[in-house]
């Protein structure tokens, strides 16, 4: 396949190609041994592709396979899989075709990528039509048991043909973490007790500048200093929480921070929406186009069209930062797709809604759970613009802090600094219903069907708290569109119509369009798209095509334009561009001794189709139509009526 494009050649990568390296990336990443700080390199290259099976999962187990006989301090290996869910049943491995459009393919309810180790499961990834909580624990564990034999052929693999093992020596930093501690514990644990984002921010810094000021020379010049502070301040963080039950910024284990939304802040866009939860925001804009505004996508498998787009903006100061602004980044691309997924399972088909959506989310301040931030305001921002979504979409994400011991405690909407200390990120979304999307990030091993299952049903009440919050702003899409968005009426013609609706070299579609002010996009299976703000445009260019397409009926009264008088009659133009005769004795109920007495060229008449002739010349006649109403005479009335 020769890539799509002017230049015809591979230039950065796709978004499918930056995702796929992200769903490598995340459960290799943990498993490296703590403390191992050179730079790793792992290149997957798609050499041959059957369009039958997606690649990303061979490019998975390919990373692990090499870095396991590298010789590197890798703790792996791991395996990777897909599940499908049909019929009450998993799926392995389900096909590229299975997978294709997921939303137009009712009996295909799940598509759910599962990385881990022999004894835990480190990452998942999910787009998915409803599910339960059981159901989705069913296939995360499903998958783990089916990626077991892969992983026994990579030890296989390295115990024939792994190098010998890098040099490398965990760091011993106990006496100075001792030291670390012993002089700023209590001032770290202070600064962990301010609620407040920026304060506690500037507090933790102020703690740790002055436990650096109060060591020797030595440790100061440590390359370990970092990693021993990194481990007072998880700690302390942990120890509470695990412990004391006691969170960052006070809350509860299960407790969702204050939510406040609001819809149609903005004016001139089609649909928004303003969603915050505790210190984190986003303001999501909906754009409505048209059929040419669909993204193009040229993938292995061929090129596609997408007409949902869902783009995620985290613009550096919505943490109070500076930095260069460029194109979106690794982390925007996949949070955008996971709210992207999250939302997919609620949107109109196609068939019913022929516009194409985009979403922008511009994250506005942050503090943890960004993405899940954009999922409910892209639902709200959809709900104002009039999109017919199935039902309300709430993600929020979870956190869990386990300790050597087995203890464990498991946090609802969990802020930056608990995602960054703690074990697991755990995001969940979905409807009233079920879930539309999952995706857990796992740092450590040890996670237990039962800790996941805990975190499923306490995500399900944080959820479903969210939603009613939610519908406080808006608890029902409206019912109109915005004055703003395009109008779009769809109508099916005959596929041997087409070519007459296009005429010669487009003449007849952009003398439609021209004269009518719509927007007209014609498929190939006949079914067209008419666009504009404007109704009155709609219908113009509607009644136009409707023109062409249609065929008069027979003993229907039509209003037409005499365009010629001839000695046998007059004929009428009444049906688009078609013309019929009508021949001298129809035209009045009296006899003429030619039509020009009472016709003349451009007159507008009344005319019933009579039928058509053995050549299919269209006859006309006008006598028993009312020429000022257009209504049938009444003697010609009792006849019909009669008969």
């Amino acid at each position: 396949k020769v890539p799509g494009g002017f230049f015809k050649r591979e230039a950065r990568p796709t978004e499918k190609e930056t995702l796929t390296a992200r769903l490598i990336d995340r459960p290799i990443r943990p498993l490296f041994v703590p403390g191992f700080k050179n730079e790793v390199l792992v290149m997957c290259t798609v050499l041959s592709h059957d369009l039958v099976n997606d690649p990303d999962m061979v490019a998975m187990i390919a990373a692990s396979a090499a870095l396991t006989i590298s010789g590197a301090p890798f703790m792996g290996p791991i395996a990777g899989c897909r599940v499908g869910y049909e019929d009450g049943e998993y799926i392995l491995n389900p096909t590229v075709d299975d997978m294709y459009k997921l939303r137009e393919n009712p009996d295909q309810r799940l598509d759910l990528v599962v990385a881990g180790t022999k004894d835990a499961v480190m990452m998942v990834e999910s787009e998915a039509y409803e599910l339960s909580e059981a159901e989705m624990l069913g296939a995360v564990t499903f998958a783990h048991a089916q990626i077991q034999p892969v992983i026994d052929l990579i030890i296989d693999l390295a115990e024939d043909a792994a190098k010998e093992p890098f040099n490398f020596t965990p760091p011993d930093y106990a006496a100075l973490y001792d030291a670390v501690k012993a002089a700023g514990e209590d001032a770290v644990r202070a600064a962990y007790a301010i609620r407040d984002k920026q304060e506690r921010t500037t507090a933790v810094a102020a703690a740790k500048q002055a436990i650096v000021a109060g060591l020797s020379e030595e440790q100061q010049a440590d390359a370990n200093l970092g990693s021993a502070l990194k481990k007072l301040e998880s700690t302390v963080l942990r120890g509470d929480v695990v412990k004391n039950g006691r969170r960052i910024d006070g809350r509860a284990l299960d407790e969702v921070r204050p939510i406040l939304s609001e819809v149609g802040l903005l004016p001139r866009t089609h649909g928004s929406s303003l969603f915050t939860r505790g210190e984190t925001q986003a303001l999501v804009v909906t754009t409505l186009g048209t059929g040419d505004d669909e993204q193009m996508i040229d993938a292995l498998t061929g090129t596609y069209k997408s007409n949902f787009l869902l783009h995620y903006n985290f613009p550096p100061y919505s943490v109070g930062e500076v930095g260069r602004v460029m194109g979106p980044g690794r982390r925007e691309i996949g949070h955008g797709k996971l709210a992207w997924r999250a939302l997919q399972a609620v949107l109109p088909a196609a068939t019913d809604f022929p516009y194409t959506i985009r979403l922008v989310s511009e994250i506005t301040e942050s503090n943890g759970s960004s993405s899940m931030a954009t999922v409910c305001g892209s639902s709200l921002s959809m709900m104002d613009a009039a999109v017919p979504l199935k039902a309300p979409v709430a993600g929020v994400a979870m956190g869990l802090v386990l300790e050597d011991d087995g203890s464990y405690a498991v946090l609802t909407d969990i802020l930056g600094d608990e995602d960054h200390l703690g074990d697991m990120d755990f995001k969940v979304a979905g409807t009233e219903n079920g879930i539309t999307s999952l995706q857990m990030d796992i740092k450590v091993a040890g996670i237990t069907p039962e800790i996941m299952e805990k975190a499923l049903a306490q995500a399900k009440v944080g959820r479903l708290h969210i939603l009613g919050e939610m519908a406080k702003a808006l608890a029902e899409g409206r019912q109109e569109f915005s004055a703003h968005a395009p109008r779009i009426e769809t109508m099916t013609v005959p596929t041997d119509k087409i070519r007459e609706v296009i005429g010669s070299g487009g003449k007849v579609i952009r003398e439609i369009v021209e004269v009518s002010g719509a927007k007209v996009d014609i498929n190939d299976d006949g079914v067209i798209k008419i666009a504009s703000p404007n109704a009155d445009a709609i219908q113009k260019a509607y009644d136009m095509i409707h023109a062409i397409v249609a065929e008069p009926e027979q003993g229907e009264i039509y209003k037409g334009t005499v365009v010629k008088i001839v000695d046998f009659g007059a004929f009428v133009n009444f049906f688009g561009k078609r013309d019929g005769l009508v021949h001298v004795s129809q035209i009045e109920n009296r006899r003429l001794n030619h039509p020009s007495d009472v016709l003349k060229e451009g007159q507008e008449v009344f005319v019933k189709l009579l039928g058509f002739d053995d050549r299919g010349k269209v006859r006309l006649a006008m006598k028993m139509v009312d020429q000022a109403t257009g209504e049938l005479l009444a003697e010609e009335k009792k006849k019909n009526d009669d008969e």
